[in-house]
């Protein structure tokens, strides 16, 4: 691994870290985080529609922007259930980023912005 990716990963590691512990601190439960942190991951589903279709449905789900500004509407509502949610989402997005899965190509799951995930397609060992 490149020394830039593994900054870049620590990075993530890092907005992970504080997403979890901003969640720690608001008192919401840790049952709905469990049952939340992998529902982002739900949109792979979108793949059984061919890749362009998978790669709208998962990147939908795994860019920031909504997260971001579900936790601002949250705090400036007072809503607790909407900042839980979108720190457990942030978090899920940050943990993603810092195990190297990226926003994916309309080529396949495997491609991404930050590179091809999984085997490389030379290696064709078992």
């Amino acid at each position: 691994m490149k020394p830039l990716d593994l900054i870049i990963r620590l990075e993530w590691a890092v907005v992970a870290v504080v997403a979890i512990v901003f969640y720690a601190s608001t008192g919401a439960s840790w049952r709905l985080f469990a049952a939340l942190i992998l529902a982002p991951d739900l949109s792979m589903f979108g793949y059984l529609g061919g890749p362009r279709i998978g790669a709208i449905a998962y990147n939908a789900l795994h860019i920031l922007i909504v997260p971001v500004l579900l936790l601002l509407a949250g705090h400036l509502s007072g809503s607790a259930a909407a900042i839980a949610v979108a720190l457990i989402w942030i978090a899920h997005i940050a943990i993603d980023r810092a195990l190297g899965y990226g926003l994916k190509l309309s080529t396949g799951f495997q491609d991404t912005h930050l590179g091809r995930i999984g085997r490389k397609r030379n290696d064709l060992s078992p």
